[in-house]
């Protein structure tokens, strides 16, 4: 039995919201390796001062985003994987 749930997109299966948390999951792992890796940082020369400062998290997490839903590194399927296990199916 196909379950739906009501999400602000609107209807989506189980394995939808699933898909979608997993691939929710990676993002922000990816969006913190990448704040590790040194990604977001004010160059020292012809940098955008303060406001580049506000708004570089934004987009760590917008480009974490795009690397996960081209396929990323593998951890959303992982994860998708375990969380439909759990479920029983």
């Amino acid at each position: 039995m196909e379950v739906n749930f009501l999400l602000p997109g609107g209807m989506q299966t189980k394995h939808e919201s699933l898909r979608d948390a997993a691939q929710a999951l990676e993002a922000n792992f990816l969006a913190e390796m990448l704040k590790a890796a040194g990604a977001g940082k004010t160059p020292e020369a012809f940098g955008g001062g303060a406001g580049e400062d506000q708004f570089s998290s934004f987009l760590i997490q917008e480009q974490a985003r795009a690397m996960a839903a081209k396929g990323g590194i593998g951890l959303a399927e992982q994860l998708f994987q375990s969380m439909k296990e759990q479920l029983n199916e």
